[in-house]
């Protein structure tokens, strides 16, 4: 009997075992997003308790504060948290500033406001990430303290300006401050290590591709094949950025060696140029030529290089950067050396040791990250800022100028209550969505749709849950806050697709100014609801906003990219000053748009590639005497000329061959004509392009 029932009760466990193994992984699985929502809630709790005990005037701003603060990755919070504060102590200052120059006429005030929150539009749009996040929020600071400082018909409080910029100011920086250290106190931050991956994963890919395209070199539909590859990479790298600040938010040390990641990043592009070349030469060879020639260039590779890495191969990279790095270095001299016979091998080889320096370069950002002691990364001097193009800023600057006129104006003539209150979301929208190019009326609707989602929760907390409540009992607010803000945050970790994001995440950040918590809580149904409409109405007219002035198209934006950078390369033919040129072209690279064809691509990686050839065929033109051909050459292709340019570099190509004596300067001989024959065939390729827009 006692066995039968120790058999049962086996037999019940094992079953019960396996009917929550499936919920005990989903639970694993949800594990790290309801942590996240726990961490969002508890931050937005500290930041009210905080603002409570100062009896500070609109303690909100603080618990709003540490919601848009938190976010889902460790370095992204503390990143965003230290340009916050940056921000915020910007658009303070300059609120007062503009009290002190227009204290009597709230026309000239306004005007005022609206040009500063144009210019913080203007640099969002050309700075990235969190530095593009602090511009954004130095306009916006300024007009949460303008909507407060104004009166109902936009009247200045001249007296009241110095206190209340103060006041808010330490309401934001209390918010960021509570939500930095519930941050770091319970997340230890994976940016690092992702980072990392992400280098090494990225390495192997274009390492594949390039050994790959010399394994079996390129026809016409494999050309065609390698590009669809390449956009896919170049959308990746670009993909790096983010990750890149927030890595530089989770650790000092990377901080200060920000320009070898920044290096590391440029070297990945250069790597996908140096492939790119290679790839197309090859294209534009007999159909014999290219598999003898590429094979000759994988002889000279190290074994470990002649073949696509094998799988698993990044994380053995990430255990021992160092020896990779060697692998990569010691490739480079072989192929710079290689004895080549015509100028077409010296360009495959000279473009493959290209590709392997930008690879050796990820590796050293590789290296920093995963701390190797081996190899010390060495922090080079500043990089110059290049803006790929200032249009798409003064359109933003220009939308969100309008936009906050517009709405001033509406407030003053109405004399609505809540109008200083609209102004100010309607400009806290526009300079958010300023630096975004893609959907951003599609996104600006989903966050008026998320703020009517917020009004309606919101109205049920006010008068529904929150008068049932003792009037001093934080713990029971602070649990009510708990139960609205750990789904949102837990559901926002969670979230795969975009729309998810764009809904989920305006609602963490407009739930708490919706609300509009008090202590003590007041239950004033007519404010509330007019505040309520004020943040949505002021959301729905950045959306319109966006709707009137889009921003530019993919298309229209790659179509401009392609027209400076050719801009730029007959500037270089007819004046070779530009020292910067491929660091210009890359920043370009990276700003193009995904959605664009891979011919536009390609033409911009054929102006790179001519433009960085120039720049090497003007330093050798004392070693060689290259003279009036060259200069024929440049000045044909400055004036849109490319067939001229071609002929002229033949003959200069017939020049140099003659001089082709067996002696100490064969190599460099090669190697001007292999740049010779790279410009040639990249003008012949493309030649309506290089032609666009020249002087008939």
């Amino acid at each position: 009997m006692t066995g039968s029932v120790l058999s049962g009760f086996r037999l019940l466990q094992s079953s019960t075992a396996a009917m929550l193994r499936p919920l005990e992984g989903a639970l694993r699985a949800a594990g790290p997003s309801l942590l996240f929502g726990f961490r969002l809630w508890v931050s937005v709790s500290l930041a009210f308790y905080a603002a409570f005990w100062l009896q500070l005037s609109n303690p909100f701003w603080a618990g709003a504060s540490a919601a848009i603060v938190c976010q889902p990755q460790l370095g992204a919070s503390l990143r965003k948290g230290w340009f916050r504060m940056l921000g915020t102590f910007v658009g303070a200052v300059v609120s007062v500033v503009l009290i002190a120059c227009f204290p009597q006429d709230r026309v000239l005030f306004l005007v005022a406001l609206a040009l500063w929150a144009a210019a913080c539009a203007f640099v969002a749009t050309l700075l990235r990430n969190f530095a593009s996040y602090a511009a954004s929020l130095a306009g916006y600071t300024a007009a949460i303290i303008a909507g407060d400082l104004l009166g109902t018909v936009g009247g200045v409080d001249a007296n009241a300006a110095f206190m209340l910029a103060v006041t808010r100011a330490t309401e934001i920086c209390l918010g960021i401050g509570c939500a930095g250290i519930v941050l770091a106190g319970t997340d230890f931050g994976g940016a690092r290590r992702r980072l990392a991956t992400l280098f090494a994963e990225l390495a192997g890919d274009v390492t594949a591709g390039l050994t790959g395209t010399l394994a079996t070199g390129t026809t016409g539909t494999e050309f065609r094949d390698m590009q669809t590859v390449q956009r896919e990479l170049d959308r990746r790298v670009i993909a790096l950025d983010p990750i890149v600040d927030q890595a530089l938010g989770e650790s000092s040390e990377i901080r200060y060696y920000a320009p070898v990641l920044q290096r590391a990043v440029e070297g990945l592009f250069s790597a996908l140029v140096g492939w790119h070349a290679v790839a197309s030469h090859l294209a534009t060879l007999p159909h014999n030529e290219p598999h003898q020639e590429a094979a000759a260039v994988l002889k000279n590779l190290p074994q470990e290089l002649r073949s696509a890495p094998e799988p698993g191969a990044a994380a053995r990279w990430l255990a021992g950067p160092e020896a990779v790095h060697r692998i990569y270095q010691t490739a480079i001299p072989p192929l710079t050396a290689l004895p080549a016979e015509t100028p077409s091998l010296r360009l495959l080889a000279d473009k493959t040791a290209e590709a392997f320096a930008g690879i050796a370069h990820a590796l050293d950002g590789l290296a920093l990250l995963v701390g190797d002691p081996a190899r010390p990364a060495l922090r080079p001097g500043r990089d110059r800022l290049h803006v790929p193009d200032w249009l798409p800023a003064l359109v933003s600057a220009g939308r969100t100028f309008v936009t906050i006129v517009t709405v001033s104006l509406f407030w003053v003539v109405t004399g609505w209550p809540g109008g200083g209150l609209a102004m100010t979301f309607a400009a806290i929208a526009t300079l958010l969505l300023a630096p975004r190019f893609e959907e951003t009326y599609g996104v600006a609707v989903l966050i008026v749709i998320a703020a009517i989602l917020d009004l309606i929760l919101s109205a049920i907390v006010a008068f529904a849950v929150l008068p049932g409540l003792p009037t001093h009992a934080f713990a029971a607010f602070s649990l009510v806050m708990g139960v609205c803000l750990v789904p949102m945050g837990t559901l926002l970790r969670a979230a795969r697709q975009p729309w998810q994001v764009g809904l989920l995440t305006p609602m963490t950040m407009v739930f708490v100014p919706i609300l509009q918590p008090t202590n003590p809580e007041t239950y004033d149904t007519l404010q509330f609801y007019n505040i309520a409409l004020a943040i949505v109405a002021g959301l729905g007219a950045a959306a319109l906003s966006f709707r009137l002035l889009p921003p530019l198209s993919p298309a229209f934006r790659a179509r401009r990219l392609l027209t400076l950078t050719l801009r730029d390369l007959r500037r270089l033919a007819k004046r070779p000053t530009q020292s910067d040129w491929e660091r210009r072209v890359i920043g370009r690279l990276a700003a193009m748009p995904n959605e664009v064809a891979p011919l536009l691509r390609a033409q911009l990686l054929a102006t790179l590639s001519v433009g960085s050839e120039i720049v090497y065929l003007l330093h050798s033109a004392h070693q060689f005497d290259l003279g009036a051909n060259l200069g024929a050459a440049l000045e044909a292709l400055a004036e849109g000329r490319s067939k001229s340019a071609i002929v002229h570099l033949s003959r200069l190509d017939e020049v140099l061959a003659t001089e082709r004596a067996q002696g100490p300067g064969t190599r460099d001989v090669l190697r001007a004509r292999a740049a010779i024959l790279g410009v040639s065939q990249a003008l012949a390729t493309h030649a309506a392009f290089f032609d666009a827009g020249a002087p008939r």
